[in-house]
């Protein structure tokens, strides 16, 4: 039975990034540390998107770049610069082709492609158990989400950012590939959040998305048929073809998963809460996180005193409270926000980078009563 000082289990975004901060510190050279993932991590199974400043640390692996966005709706059809940011587009695979040869390139590494079944833990260690074998950890990074855990209680409601995305090629020249479409309300709402997301490559090829915010998934056709009628509408019936297609549901929830980690089991990526509850951005929150933990880790303090909460929570505990009960308001929301507010403003508040005086002017940009409600609810 083999043993190692640390097991990471999953190699997607937060595990790769975790096992590459490891394997790159002098401090963890002596510590030998176990990648489990059960895909050989050869597809683009994904599409991770952010904005930032300036040259960021995954600018060469970067497919695409915008910096304009569209948003749209029943009141607003507006496209504006999002300077000083830049949207960015990171490929999965391109993700992997960089990262993965790395991790597995470090002497203290160990890259195994198996299936974990059980994780046990026990007095002075944890073992995990594959369909292979049975290893021993000190400690354990899980990635795998449990998506009925925040289902077990009733304080923190959860909702759903899911979604289908089809990638085509159209015939005609009809996107304009220097500008995203960051949301665009005008399909019906049909008493939840929805909205397509666009991001055009070229004139002829982009990633068309339909999303939801709200509780429940929604059987395949009910994906795919939005997109067809947004496609006929929007982009003047012209032929295309289906490149490749995505499916993803993220949760939306305040709830705080960092309770069930202990101090030899430590939940990482959207299984450690990770994802940003009110918008379930994901991938550039785990890259601020990752070098935090790994200094925590050198302290030699307990992994359960690594809790990274802020103000910016109650925010988005406040949005999901009102799209739960509401679920209709959303687009009212959002439309009101980037009506009356700059975006860069809006993505500076997203990214939890903004000051009081900011935050104001962004909570007062929408109709009052329902966060006002929201509130005293919280409160009372």
């Amino acid at each position: 039975m083999s043993h190692y000082d640390y097991i990471i289990i999953g190699a997607g975004a937060a595990g790769l990034l975790l096992a590459d901060a490891l394997g790159k510190d002098e401090f963890f050279a002596s510590k030998s540390i176990l990648v489990l993932d059960k895909d050989d991590k050869s597809k683009n199974d994904r599409t991770w998107c952010f904005w930032e400043r300036g040259l960021g640390e995954f600018d060469k692996l970067i497919y695409k770049t915008w910096d304009s966005i569209y948003v749209g709706g029943k009141q607003l059809q507006k496209s504006t610069s999002i300077a000083p940011y830049t949207y960015k587009m990171l490929r999965g695979i391109d993700f992997y082709n960089h990262f993965l040869p790395k991790v597995r390139a470090y002497p203290n590494i160990t890259w195994a492609q198996e299936e974990v079944q059980h994780i046990e833990e026990q007095e002075n260690e944890v073992l995990v158990t594959t369909s292979s074998q049975t290893y021993l950890g000190q400690t354990v990074f899980s990635s795998p989400y449990n998506p009925s855990l925040p289902l077990k209680q009733s304080k923190f409601p959860v909702l759903q950012q899911h979604f289908v995305g089809w990638q085509i090629k159209t015939e005609q020249s009809v996107f304009d590939s220097k500008e995203a479409t960051f949301m665009d309300f005008s399909v019906e709402q049909k008493g939840n959040t929805r909205f397509m997301y666009v991001l055009p490559f070229s004139d002829n090829e982009a990633l068309v998305e339909y999303t939801l915010f709200s509780e429940h998934l929604l059987d395949k056709n009910d994906y795919e048929e939005p997109i067809k009628t947004y496609i006929a509408t929007n982009l003047g019936n012209t032929p295309y073809t289906i490149k490749e297609t995505e499916f993803g549901s993220i949760p939306m929830t305040c709830y705080p998963f960092h309770q069930h980690n202990t101090n030899r089991i430590f939940n990482i990526g959207i299984a450690g809460g990770w994802a940003k509850p009110s918008t379930g951005y994901t991938f550039y929150n785990t890259s601020r996180i990752v070098p935090k933990l790994v200094n925590h880790l050198k302290t030699g303090k307990p992994l359960t005193e690594f809790n990274q909460k802020n103000r910016f929570l109650f925010y988005d505990m406040l949005l999901l409270d009102i799209l739960y009960e509401n679920n209709h308001l959303g687009h009212e929301i959002f439309e009101s926000m980037f009506k009356r507010r700059k975006a860069s403003l809006i993505l500076k508040f997203l990214e939890n980078e903004t000051n009081l005086w900011e935050e104001l002017k962004i909570v007062t940009a929408p109709k009052p009563m329902p966060f006002i409600r929201a509130l005293f609810k919280r409160m009372f």
